[in-house]
């Protein structure tokens, strides 16, 4: 970790040397995140963000008119502190120092950084926080990160004592609530906060102008949580048809997860999984792609989250490759998942997520189209936020 935490430095060095001058990107293709397909445009930048795109086909100060250029990706469910300790299995963190976990965290939020996501949300760890507030300074590459500072349970109290912990939670500085609505597959998925304890975090997250993030698997955790007017609904492998209608009913979003199962599976011994709690991540498959495909055809609102964990940082744009081969999507519907709709279900729909004036400049590049060939997604040669490129070329 010492290595990479070196090119860290070296790379904010590189970042902090760009100055805030006007810069253009020449583009030979964009999709600007909101299902638009832009040939030859060039992008001008200034202050962080974007003025104009306009059609042209010169050299610009950056020169990416051999690549497809898009809004910076966002991953919506994100565990930046989960890593590998020495002896390669999962580490805890009550066995850790924290300023060693903190540093776990950094480095895997310039992981996922070079890996093209420019936003992330974490749900959610206490480290989360002051490598948060270093990236907002500017003085620490990362993606921009919102963070639920720690998760509820049904353990956490009763409604009440609920309501409290939201409001304490605003004020340690969470941008939004995680809670457990039910187990998890590995367990069963069953519900484990009643609807009364659902319905006090939810509520009072909304009256503390917070979004509510939901871990749900079963469809009556699912069903619970619309019904309380919670955010967002994570995993939900089990949700029903009927279910799926009062999600896009209520303008609830939906995040299944792929990477987490697969990534999973390919490290069984990292994690010390039972075989019991294998085969019960296995047969999770099958059913996230199908719960996705029937969430699609009643038009809920799908966002991209990879519940990325020990082994999976930087690699979180595998989840647009199996969202498309096993779930279904048309890779504009995955690729707008991570773009303007995910914005919006973080309430930023109005600074990020799109290619267009007045956004930030937010921006990735990859060889190839995503469109015509998915796993383009996996070669990102140009990564920009807010104006400061951190990875790829630079002005020339």
């Amino acid at each position: 970790m010492r290595g990479l935490i070196g090119s860290i430095v070296l790379s904010v060095l590189a970042v902090l040397s760009v100055s805030a001058q006007t810069l253009v990107i020449s583009a030979g293709t964009v999709l600007d995140g909101k299902g638009g397909v832009l040939k030859n445009q060039l992008i001008k930048i200034s202050g962080g963000r974007i003025v104009s795109v306009e059609p042209g086909n010169t050299t610009g100060d950056i020169d990416l008119r051999r690549f497809t250029v898009m809004p910076g990706w966002i991953d919506t469910h994100v565990h930046l502190d989960w890593h590998f300790g020495k002896d390669g299995k999962l580490a805890r963190a009550a066995g850790e120092k924290p300023e060693e976990v903190v540093l776990y965290d950094a480095e895997n939020a310039w992981l996922t950084l070079q890996g093209g996501f420019t936003t992330v949300q974490s749900v959610g760890s206490q480290n989360d926080v002051p490598v948060r507030d270093r990236i907002n300074s500017g003085s620490l590459p990362g993606p921009r990160i919102l963070t639920s500072v720690k998760q509820l349970t049904k353990d956490s109290g009763d409604p009440e004592a609920l309501r409290a912990l939201v409001r304490q939670l605003k004020a340690d500085g969470a941008n939004e609530i995680k809670l457990f609505a039910t187990a998890g597959l590995g367990s069963g998925g069953a519900q484990t906060m009643t609807d009364t304890q659902i319905q006090a975090t939810c509520s009072e997250a909304k009256a503390q102008g917070l979004r509510s993030v939901v871990h749900a698997i079963s469809d009556q955790g699912v069903r619970a949580s619309v019904l309380a007017g919670c955010t967002s609904i994570e995993h939900g492998i089990f949700t029903s048809d009927a279910t799926l209608e009062l999600m896009a009913e209520h303008g609830t979003y939906f995040d299944p997860n792929f990477l987490v199962l697969h990534n999973y599976l390919e490290r069984l011994p990292n994690f010390n999984f039972t075989p019991a709690v294998a085969a019960s991540l296995e047969k999770g498959l099958p059913p996230t792609a199908d719960v996705l495909r029937r969430a699609r055809k009643y038009n809920v609102k799908v966002v991209l989250g990879t519940d990325a964990v020990a082994g999976a940082h930087g690699r979180n744009a595998e989840e647009f490759i199996y969202r498309v081969k096993d779930g279904g999507d048309t890779p504009m519907q995955a690729l707008l998942s991570s773009a303007s709709v995910a914005a919006e279900a973080l309430g930023l729909g109005r600074t990020i997520g799109t290619v267009a004036p007045g956004f930030d400049a937010d921006l990735v590049a990859v060889e190839g189209n995503p469109l015509d060939d998915i796993t383009a997604v996996r070669r990102v040669i140009f990564v920009m936020k807010g104006g400061k490129v951190y990875r790829g070329p630079g002005p020339l």
